[in-house]
């Protein structure tokens, strides 16, 4: 999902200031460090969770099942034999209409998953410049 936006980091202009830092040192400076990985995993990582499962639950509820609804449901949903299972609203679901909802979860929750990768990629274009500042000139 992010091998594109990753690949165009590739054509990226070097950063203005590059030249102006210190290098790393070698012996102490390692390319991936407790800090990276938990930006990475702990901010990163959990942005990209809270935004999928922000879509799930409100895709979810404007069609009637509310999160409190959503707890214990699942023997409920995966039943074939239930052809009339209730939301929030006492609207009733049969089993296919209950699956058309569940996969459009499914790739609501993915896409807005890459959402977030692409606006982490613009935004981790560079260590210390604002994207103003580097600009957008990779194509």
């Amino acid at each position: 999902t992010d091998l594109w936006p990753a690949i165009s980091l590739a054509y990226e202009k070097p950063e203005s200031d590059i030249m102006t830092r210190l290098p790393r040192d070698p012996l102490k400076d390692r390319l991936v460090n407790e800090r990276l990985i938990s930006l990475s995993y702990g901010q990163i990582g959990m942005i990209q969770a809270s935004a999928g499962f922000f879509t799930y639950f409100v895709i979810m509820a404007e069609n009637g099942f509310r999160p409190l609804r959503l707890i214990g449901l699942r023997k409920y949903w995966d039943d074939r034999s239930i052809d009339a299972l209730e939301d929030s609203y006492s609207q009733q679901w049969s089993y296919a209409d209950r699956k058309i909802l569940e996969y459009t979860c499914h790739s609501a929750f993915f896409v807005s998953i890459v959402i977030v990768q692409w606006a982490d990629v613009i935004i981790c274009k560079t260590r210390k410049l604002s994207g103003f500042q580097q600009g957008m000139n990779n194509w």
